[in-house]
């Protein structure tokens, strides 16, 4: 499902706020992440930590702290539990939790202690969706699919003057890295298509917002 262009898989629950997932296991264990809406709220994170392992924590506990260049908060836990297991990865590369947050990015696993009537707590993607809509409004989410290391506003400028100058940048920049160009010309889109294809560099998201274009170019090259 997705709402103002963020994403929430549908085989997840999420809290009330609608800033954390859980995803029960066979083994009886709860997978535990940020949604695109804590993850937009925090840009791209530069450190994470987590809580002691094999301590019970209770419901809306923090179980691990993000921080950015703009964000220093929390990560709670939606069911109280015993913090099994933190992700590796997501500590060695803290841009992991937010940017593969529903898959490699998965902050913890909990071994909940009183998950049957918490579990009424969590409401699934359909159920929650009012929730999710009124906080993407209230905290002005914007959801892409990758978060920019570079942004471009170009405006007033022609695509092809544009394309000139994001060409010099991806000389610059390093392989993975992402550019958040924003332009007001109407032939960006065609223009766009046409210059991934010349330098095989892909667009991996772009919207129209207003009379400006967004675009994401990802660097592979």
């Amino acid at each position: 499902m997705k709402i103002e262009h963020c994403e929430f898989p549908d085989d997840l629950l999420y809290d009330a706020e609608g800033l954390v997932w859980a995803r029960p296991l066979e083994s009886g264990e709860i997978v535990v992440g940020i949604t695109s809406i804590h993850a937009a709220v925090a840009g791209p994170v530069t450190k994470v930590t987590a809580k002691p392992l094999g301590v019970t924590y209770a419901r809306g506990a923090a179980i691990g702290l993000l921080e950015s260049g703009k964000y220093f908060g929390p990560i709670r836990t939606p069911v109280s539990g015993v913090l099994g297991e933190v992700n590796a990865a997501v500590l060695a590369k803290p841009r992991t939790l937010t940017d593969g947050s529903y898959n490699g990015g998965w902050f913890a696993r909990l071994h909940p202690t009183n998950f049957e009537p918490e579990h009424r707590r969590l409401r699934s993607a359909a159920e929650a969706r009012p929730i999710l809509a009124k906080q993407i409004a209230a905290l002005r989410v914007r959801c892409f699919a990758a978060f920019p290391n570079y942004e471009m506003f170009e405006i007033g400028i022609e695509c092809s003057a544009v394309l000139a100058k994001l060409n010099e940048l991806l000389t610059r920049i390093e392989v993975g890295d992402v550019v958040h160009l924003v332009t007001d010309d109407p032939t960006s889109p065609i223009e766009m298509v046409r210059w991934s294809d010349q330098t095989a560099q892909p667009v991996i998201d772009e919207r129209k917002e207003g009379k400006l274009f967004h675009f994401l170019v990802r660097k592979v090259s």
